[in-house]
């Protein structure tokens, strides 16, 4: 116990090492400053966000993975400020010489041109219409989603066109656009996804320190139920002797707030999201660490993780029966097994551009 690192309050990674997979010049701090630091300057400041502002030239991102339901995506923010420890969008971060760690969550952009740059390419005459996801990287209701508005701008063109948008967050800003999402489910337009990982708010604050508490998701998804929201619960991930304690609780929870479809995912830990979320484990978890690591090697033959197609989203093996058939067995009780809702694609309008008629 005496060596246990010290944790890094109200941040989700415990460190801010780049990775060397790109031969990026390692950070390393020296060692006599670090043990005269607090005597000659004090405490160390608090890390701060900071946002810089993104221009790119196009907003939708196009993927062709077999074994994922969509096939574009919108992103309007890099990082994320929730900080949850086993974010698999973190090594993302690496491709702008930025560390998937602390730099994930503390240095953000954001794309303010998202709206316009989505309305160009839904007016080009070669576009066809199919649900564009939000929160498949990282969350659009993050904390400078208040700030920025960038996720309900991109709402807004999508409810104009009436193009299918589904969404995926871990926070309660959802509601703030509820009327948006309100009018689109009318038009069978949308669907909201809401992770809830654990029901113990110390436990979530600690694995993500600025997402919303869990009794905050469960009344987001209540009021998306009751304005006619298609609302899923996403048990995600599943973390071995952390959150699989909760599986059951969140599916009762989320059954009685009127959700009518749930999901769970099993804890990925690709390229540098391993060593961080070991190195959470060491600082919150220590006597835990070796059997979680161990449980999630079990289900991954062997590895921290499995990035095969298919195969990465299906953990195998004992313990991975065991958590699939928990969850089964409570949706089949609470009525959570039906199938997701099929978006319309059929209502989609093409805009207009500068105010020029289309040409019939």
């Amino acid at each position: 116990m005496a060596n246990r690192p010290a944790p890094i309050h109200g941040r989700g990674a415990q460190s801010g090492a780049v990775p060397q997979r790109f031969g990026l010049a390692a950070r390393v701090a020296d060692g006599d400053w670090l043990d005269a630091r607090e005597e000659i300057d004090g405490p160390a400041p608090k890390l701060r966000t900071e946002v810089t502002l993104e221009r790119p030239r196009t907003i939708i991102a196009r993927n062709t993975s077999p074994d994922i339901p969509f096939d574009r995506s919108i992103n309007a923010y890099r990082g994320c400020e929730h900080g949850c420890a086993y974010c698999y969008a973190r090594p993302s971060h690496a491709f702008h010489d930025l560390s998937p760690g602390l730099d994930f969550e503390t240095k953000l952009f954001a794309k303010p041109d998202a709206a316009k740059l989505l309305r160009a390419e839904l007016a080009r005459p070669s576009y066809r219409p199919a649900p564009i996801a939000m929160g498949t990287n990282t969350d659009p209701y993050q904390p400078i989603e208040a700030r920025f508005c960038i996720t309900r701008a991109v709402l807004e063109v999508c409810l104009e066109t009436r193009h299918p948008v589904t969404i995926t967050t871990k926070s309660a800003r959802v509601v703030r656009d509820l009327d948006l999402l309100a009018e689109l489910a009318k038009l069978n337009l949308t669907a909201v996804s809401v992770s809830v990982t654990s029901l113990d708010p110390k436990l979530s604050g600690l694995l993500e320190p600025r997402a919303s508490a869990p009794a905050k998701r469960l009344d987001a998804l209540a009021q998306l139920a009751a304005a006619g929201v298609p609302a899923h619960v996403s048990v995600a991930p599943v973390i071995p002797a952390i959150t699989d304690e909760f599986i059951e609780g969140i599916l009762e929870a989320a059954a009685a707030r009127g959700v009518k479809t749930a999901s769970w995912i099993m804890l990925r830990l690709p390229h540098e999201v391993a060593p961080l979320f070991k190195e959470w484990l060491e600082v919150h978890y220590p006597s835990r660490a070796a059997k979680v690591i161990h449980t999630v090697q079990a289900m991954r033959h062997g590895k921290d993780n499995d990035p095969g197609f298919f195969t990465r989203m299906k953990p195998h093996g004992v313990w991975a029966d065991v958590f699939r058939t928990r969850f089964r067995l409570a949706a089949m009780r609470l009525g959570l097994n039906r199938d997701q809702p099929v978006l319309d694609c059929a209502k989609f309008v093409r805009p207009e551009l500068g105010g020029q008629l289309r040409l019939i």
